[in-house]
């Protein structure tokens, strides 16, 4: 079964009695173990599929399958739910809490999931290892560059160990060369078995991906790419 399924998927929205199709007739499957990027123009729909992909949304119309979790018409609690078990999001601008320090901010996803304080601390000092920030623990956001302050996002978004990693645009903050450290973090993750979707308007950068999915005027084209750069 694949970790991700979207069959026939429309999004309509209605501003007044104007009809916009975000989305028409989207549909492609991901493996487990996927580095997959979502490319397209502003105003394509990318930015609605990363919604519908990360449980911030339903669809008008079609089916969404998230690890055999059928959310085309889960309500807000439902997606809550599965947002926090199944996803973990990495966004362009970091979204770190300015007065907590890098363990605290990893540790916030397993407050709202109910993980002891003993078993938070542990899991949240394995995921700072993971992305090499272990001297790091005890600094705020403002004493961080911002690679650091990526590299404790995606810490955090490990941390519930979700199957997915949704990544926003994650290296559009960021100078060339920390972009492509951080680049270089999503491989090995990925290599160690994550399932990894970027959302980007980079070519450059969804070359990383194995899998493309191109969105344009709200339908999408997929290709696999035989060597992607690493």
């Amino acid at each position: 079964m694949p970790l991700v399924s979207l069959q026939n998927v429309h999004k309509i929205y209605r501003i007044a009695d104007q009809e916009i199709r975000a989305l028409d007739g989207v549909s492609f499957e991901l493996e487990a173990g996927e580095f997959a990027a979502i490319t397209g123009p502003s105003g394509s729909g990318k930015s609605t599929l990363m919604h519908l992909l990360g449980c911030l949304d339903t669809p008008t119309t079609g089916r969404i399958v998230l690890d055999g979790i059928d959310v085309s018409q889960a309500d807000s609690d439902r997606l809550s739910h599965i947002r926090n078990r199944k996803i973990g999001f990495v966004f362009q601008s970091f979204n770190l809490l300015p007065r907590l320090n890098v363990l605290q901010n990893v540790e916030l996803p397993m407050i709202y999931s109910g993980v002891s304080a003993r078993e938070r601390h542990q899991r949240a000092a394995e995921a700072v290892e993971l992305v090499g920030l272990s001297d790091r623990v005890q600094n705020r956001p403002l004493q961080l560059s911002g690679g650091q302050c990526q590299r404790v996002a995606i810490a955090r978004a490990l941390v519930n160990h979700p199957p997915i990693l949704l990544a926003d645009e994650p290296t559009g903050n960021l100078d060339s060369k920390t972009g492509a450290d951080i680049l270089a973090l999503f491989h090995d993750l990925n290599r160690q078995g994550r399932t990894i979707i970027l959302v980007t308007h980079d070519a450059q950068i969804a070359a990383h991906a194995r899998f493309q999915i191109e969105i344009h005027d709200g339908r999408a084209a997929t290709r696999r790419t035989p060597h992607p750069v690493s």
